[in-house]
């Protein structure tokens, strides 16, 4: 779908945070695409759906079950978002949430600008069938 639109030589280089901000809305969409699948009508219902797929705590539980899988590669994506400085406070999230799940979204980000979309659709299968 979007093979050379995504395409970024050397993705690894880019800040963790823009990889997490990349990430956060490539995974938004395939979590509003599986909850849509559904057949959900109400907007309302398919918010309250999502938040259990992309709440900081959700992200961070997904992480830590995801983590052995991960390649080495994989592993310093995520070691560079957790330890990414960021100014934004969580509103409702411990801050190891908050880092674990700005770990998880640069890696969705990094995969999908690798545009490895076969690696990220693993893992987002992965999500999405322990919070159904």
């Amino acid at each position: 779908m979007f093979e050379e639109f995504n395409k970024i030589e050397k993705p690894e280089l880019l800040n963790p945070l823009v990889l997490a901000y990349i990430g956060d809305a490539v995974y938004e969409v395939y979590v509003r695409v599986y909850i849509a699948k559904k057949g959900e009508i109400k907007t309302n219902t398919l918010h309250k759906a999502s938040i259990s797929f992309v709440s900081a705590h959700a992200q961070s539980d997904i992480l830590e079950e995801i983590e052995d899988s991960l390649t080495e590669e994989e592993l310093n994506i995520v070691r560079r978002g957790r330890n990414a400085h960021s100014n934004t406070i969580p509103k409702n999230a411990s801050i190891a949430d908050y880092k674990k799940a700005t770990a998880f979204e640069a890696l969705i980000g990094y995969l999908f600008l690798k545009n490895d979309i076969k690696r990220l659709e693993e893992i987002i299968k992965i999500t999405l069938e322990k919070n159904s």
